[in-house]
């Protein structure tokens, strides 16, 4: 049980659990708590099926996991539109992500006395954008750092938060349900905390490697995809009870509702977890425009390093709307897209790998749910 499914249900869960959490606190609260949870509950089964999906799609596709990426996928089964479109919003959509990674990197560093006192908001963000960016563009992708380190950082943080909210437990339980005016400001949000699409090639490969039946990959794939969900419920639950006011990064608003040595060391943890998924998001963007744009090495290494800090000094300086913009657009198209390939691979492909019947309305509904949340962002 162990390796065949605890193991990829915990690569896949590890990779979901990230910077999202934090902004679900604040949206969260504004929307009302019976609202919130209806759209965990549902955003958590669409990614159960889209990541079965790409799963199947993987299997499908000969030499799946070893020659393609997504825009290759995307290639094969809806031209050069596809490719070309899944490129440019692949990468345009990382870039945000490091974006609010730098955004983040503030509020952890704040955390850490005497530091978060003595110099501005832009010189915390420019020192972590250094340390991140050497790496990059040196190509040192992960130094000591693991899967590991990166996912026991967030949960050793949403753990500590959530066991000193436990002791407000009332004050959970007074908030609003319903809040109609913010029905719909939780949508972006989720949808960027519980993407996992990127895992799913490495839970594959893990099957394939020990030698399992494939038919077995959905209990993992499964389990993977619901877990983090009920791990950002625990720190949900955490900020309502020790925010006075829920901050939109959920990080800022706990000064003072913890000890301070409690607090550096959640700083610390943060900035660890946040510096090293920069490296690896950071150097995956990187290889896309070298491989896939042809891009010159330098060229590459370059506009990674410089467009996260423009973006933010452009104007893009708030943490729920550049990911509210990342969750209902750039992942939302995302999700359109593993639909329309896994249909087109259905045709071409008669042999049923994971799925042997499919209703036509979930898949109907799949595609009405991330054209919905197109359609909100764009509006809003």
């Amino acid at each position: 049980m162990y390796k065949n499914i605890i193991l990829p249900a915990s690569l896949l869960a590890g990779t979901i659990i990230g910077a999202g959490v934090f902004a679900l606190p604040f949206v969260f609260e504004k929307a009302g708590i019976v609202t919130s949870l209806f759209y965990l509950g549902l955003f958590s089964a669409c990614f159960v099926f889209i990541h079965l999906m790409y799963a199947d799609l993987i299997l499908k596709t000969e030499g799946g996991r070893n020659f393609h990426r997504f825009p290759g996928y995307a290639k094969i089964y809806l031209g050069n539109w596809g490719f070309w479109t899944s490129i440019l919003m692949t990468i345009v959509g990382m870039l945000f992500v490091l974006t609010v990674y730098l955004i983040l990197s503030i509020s952890f560093v704040n955390l850490i006395k005497p530091i978060g006192l003595d110099i501005s908001d832009a010189s915390k963000l420019l020192i972590f954008w250094l340390f991140g960016s050497a790496a990059i563009f040196l190509g040192i992708r992960r130094i000591v750092l693991s899967e590991f380190l990166i996912t026991g950082g967030i949960i050793v943080i949403i753990l500590i938060i959530f066991g000193y909210g436990l002791n407000h437990f009332g004050k959970i339980i007074s908030l609003p349900a319903f809040n109609l005016q913010n029905i719909f400001l939780p949508y972006g949000a989720v949808l960027f905390a519980l993407a996992g699409r990127v895992a799913i090639p490495a839970v594959v490969s893990y099957f394939q490697k020990i030698r399992r039946p494939l038919a077995e990959i959905k209990k993992p794939i499964i389990l993977g995809t619901l877990l983090p969900a009920l791990v950002y419920l625990l720190f949900v639950f955490g900020i309502w009870g020790l925010s006075e006011v829920v901050s939109e990064d959920a990080i800022s608003g706990l000064v003072g509702q913890i000890p301070k040595e409690i607090l550096a060391l959640i700083g610390v943890f943060g900035l660890i977890s946040l510096w090293s998924s920069y490296i690896v998001i950071g150097l995956d963007i990187k290889n896309a425009l070298k491989f896939d744009l042809k891009f010159p090495k330098i060229l590459a290494g370059l506009a990674v390093v410089v467009l996260p800090p423009l973006i933010y000094f452009w104007g893009f300086q708030s943490f729920l709307t550049l990911v509210s913009l990342i969750g209902g657009i750039f992942i939302a198209l995302e999700g359109i897209f593993i639909v329309l390939m896994w249909l087109r691979a259905r045709k071409m492909k008669s042999e049923e790998v994971i799925f042997k019947k499919l209703n036509p309305l979930i898949i109907y509904a799949l595609i009405m749910i991330f054209i919905g949340g197109i359609l909100y962002e764009i509006i809003h």
